[in-house]
């Protein structure tokens, strides 16, 4: 993983961030949407080191995962591509090494194995899992896919005999009538389960910047996050159009003296083009893991990003651990 956070684009259509400009379709790759007209903009800020996952090199070197379904030898094996939208799902899938076995050998990254992410391609449901592996290598988590319409779901893992973590995605479709929504606008605070997050800091194209997330409840800053999966937060960030993913850890981590635990958690990245985000911040409080949903417009390189006005309409977001 690279010090350097560079956030990768992201089929968000998550990413942050992670279709079709959400649309229907079901190709792996894609343009990434136009950026949206300005609705105004945050300072800049500079930016820190940082950790991320990706996949193989895109544009401008920066890493962006999720976009194949092979890679590196892996390839990602959903048992049923095809569900019905009934909510609670059991999902199981493997990881198919370069003989066609099934890989029983990872190397832990944060507290696990193998981090799965289940966004919908119109970017308005997101969850964010931990299966469980058998002994023959197949996992399994239960899923809640409640709507129909198409998903991307993105495998983040590292073999135990390589030193680079890799970003599988493949396509799951759930039956049924679909009508994707317009991509959610949230601006710059959002609340989630009693607490709000507001978010300080700007995408640019090309250029690295800071992104800042301070994180209250009742009008008080939350000073006492817990750790979860060994740090303070964690950042799926996709761009619109093509869901290309890249997961991002804040620098720092609890215990090391100097990363305090809130309110605010803190990332560095890089758009590595204008177009539309969406981020999704993982934190936990008091026992429990909530996500804020926020969607962000890089500007072209030089220029910055912009936050479209909020909208009413509400985001879905799951854990299961």
């Amino acid at each position: 993983m690279n010090t350097a956070l560079k956030v990768a684009v992201f089929a968000s259509g998550l990413a942050v961030a992670f279709g079709a400009a959400f649309g229907v379709g079901h190709a792996v790759g894609g343009t990434p949407a136009a950026p949206r007209a300005a609705h105004g903009a945050d300072g800049n800020h500079g930016a820190a080191g940082h950790e991320e996952h990706g996949g193989s090199a895109g544009k401008d070197d920066h890493p962006v995962g999720g976009l194949q379904i092979s890679e590196g030898g892996y390839t990602l094996s959903l048992d049923r591509p095809v569900v019905p939208a009934a909510g609670p799902t059991e999902l199981s899938f493997r990881v198919l090494a370069a003989d066609g076995k099934p890989l029983t050998a990872y190397r832990p990254a944060h507290e696990k194995e193998l981090h799965l992410i289940i966004a919908s391609r119109d970017l308005t449901s997101f969850q964010h899992l931990h299966p469980v592996r058998a002994a023959d290598g197949t996992w399994s988590v239960p899923a809640n896919i409640a709507k129909a319409g198409d998903y991307r779901v993105f495998a983040d893992f590292t073999p135990a005999a390589g030193d680079e973590a890799l970003t599988l995605g493949a396509d799951l479709h759930a039956g049924g009538d679909y009508q994707p929504a317009a991509l959610p606008e949230t601006g710059r605070s959002v609340t989630v389960d009693g607490y709000t997050v507001t978010l300080t800091g700007d995408l640019t194209a090309g250029k690295a910047s800071k992104l800042a997330f301070a994180v209250s409840k009742d009008g008080r800053p939350v000073a006492d996050l817990d750790p979860y999966l060994a740090a303070y937060g964690h950042l799926v960030v996709l761009r619109a159009g093509d869901l290309g993913y890249l997961h991002v850890h804040p620098n720092g981590e609890p215990g090391d003296g100097v990363t305090k635990p809130g309110p605010e958690v803190d990332f560095a990245a890089t758009a590595p083009t204008a177009g539309d985000y969406r981020l999704f911040l993982d934190f936990q409080h008091a026992g429990t893991v909530h996500t804020a949903v926020f969607t962000l417009t890089a500007g072209a390189d030089g220029a910055p990003a912009t936050t479209p006005a909020p909208s009413p309409t509400p985001s879905e977001s799951a854990h299961h651990h």
